[in-house]
């Protein structure tokens, strides 16, 4: 006689630990804590916000451990330094740790340096013979760390706008200072994710490329503009809304550009054993595409200021090229299956297109309340657009005629510079209702 053994699923709250639901426990807590404290300054969306984020949290932490741990790593942190502060922003210059690392320009900062460092050591792995696991491993816990002072940073930037003043103080999130922190740490973050999903640390070179442009951006941004000085907001930005679509946004911009550098992985995987020059045009484009950006800003007149800056970053971006191609076939070989490549290219976008069509209903909303229209054509609008419409394109080839290969990765990769020009170029070139971003 056969007998069938049915083995039972365990419920999802059963399979939670006591690490869960201490988790659980401290969001609830500092939630009605802010509650009781703040709920004077609160409106209802904002009190809904806090109801609605307190069981996100919780599932975020529950669907991701180490993501449960930076939280409980960053609110410490932070309110470490909010009690130095004790209510005098002066003390940034005495108190150790907030002038060396916990006020939110120390923490900003040592955020820059280590992802610079993370992206070395990443490529480090990328050619290190016998030594690639221990480079990579220092990579992925140096991009930790810098994530984690970057949302320090955000935390306590928050805090020390609202020591400044009632009208001063705002969600971090207003700026270029602010958003490119923002995706910063949003981008590598989602990578994370991913290198612990698939198990593979090798693209951590490639994505790390993308994050460190950013700070590059960042850091002359912070020189020849004085970027990291907290400024009130402007009137269109006095709103809740922002405190929704401007993360959102982001979450879309940092996995398109991951899914790109991992097309732009997919392509040289695929083309290392080339040896004829014009059969290498994904590295080639990369290589112009990083040359465009001093280009860019010197033609705009931004680069007047720091223009050296920009000549460094050209002779860095020419290394890096130069080094891809001697380089390929050790890539190639360092780097994950093809059909791996082509399945993390796709849940980025997967994952960034639904955000992004959230921040487009969003936006539209918050334009409405604020212009009294839900579409005005502005220049970013229309941007925004493109890239919802080439992405929106791209699944739908995807999961309608079976997009895969080449033709998938060149078209992600072609999609970074769409992105790019929603995210920036609208801001250095062209003017509108969204011109308070302007370089």
């Amino acid at each position: 006689m056969n007998t069938t053994t049915m083995t039972l699923t365990p419920g999802y709250f059963s399979r939670r630990d006591w690490g869960d639901w201490l988790f659980a426990a401290l969001v609830v807590v500092g939630a009605l804590f802010a509650f009781s404290r703040y709920h004077g300054a609160m409106d209802v969306y904002e009190k809904a916000i806090l109801a609605g984020a307190v069981p996100a949290v919780i599932w975020l932490g529950w669907f991701w451990r180490p993501l449960r741990n930076l939280m409980v790593v960053v609110a410490a942190l932070s309110l470490l330094a909010i009690a130095s502060y004790a209510g005098d922003l002066r003390r940034a210059d005495h108190v150790f740790w907030l002038k060396y690392f916990l006020s939110s320009q120390s923490a900003i900062l040592w955020m820059s340096v280590l992802f610079f460092m993370s992206t070395l050591f990443y490529w480090g792995g990328m050619f290190g013979r016998g030594q690639a696991a221990t480079f990579e491993g220092l990579g992925s816990k140096l991009a930790w760390v810098a994530v984690t002072l970057a949302l320090v940073g955000t935390m306590v930037r928050w805090y020390e706008g609202h020591q400044m003043g009632p009208d001063i103080g705002h969600i971090p999130v207003s700026n270029l200072y602010e958003v490119f922190v923002l995706f910063c740490w949003l981008t590598t973050l989602f990578y994370l994710y991913y290198e612990a999903q698939y198990r593979t640390r090798a693209l951590g070179a490639f994505v790390m490329l993308v994050v460190s442009a950013a700070v590059g951006f960042l850091l002359w941004y912070t020189l020849v503009r004085d970027a990291q000085q907290i400024q009130p907001l402007v009137p269109a930005l006095q709103s809740w809304w922002m405190k929704l679509h401007v993360p959102a946004n982001f979450i879309g911009y940092g996995t398109f550009s991951l899914a790109a550098m991992v097309a732009f992985a997919y392509l040289i995987k695929q083309q290392a054993t080339e040896t004829q020059w014009y059969r290498l045009t994904p590295i080639w484009l990369f290589g112009m595409a990083l040359c465009f950006v001093p280009i860019a800003f010197r033609q705009r007149g931004v680069g007047e200021a720091g223009g050296s800056y920009w000549v460094g970053y050209a002779i860095v971006a020419a290394v890096i090229v130069g080094g891809i191609l001697l380089g390929r076939k050790r890539i190639a070989e360092r780097l994950p299956a093809l059909e791996v490549l082509d399945d993390m290219m796709y849940k980025s976008i997967a994952v960034g297109f639904a955000f992004f069509t959230i921040a487009t209903v969003l936006g539209a909303l918050w334009a409405a309340e604020a212009w009294g229209g839900y579409w005005s054509w502005d220049p970013k609008e229309t941007w925004a657009l493109i890239v919802w419409l080439n992405y929106a394109a791209w699944l739908h080839m995807r999961l309608m005629k079976g997009l895969r290969g080449t033709v998938a990765a060149w078209w992600a990769l072609a999609g970074l510079a769409v992105t790019t020009f929603a995210f920036i170029g609208v801001n250095m070139f062209l003017s509108g209702l969204h011109s308070y971003g302007e370089l």
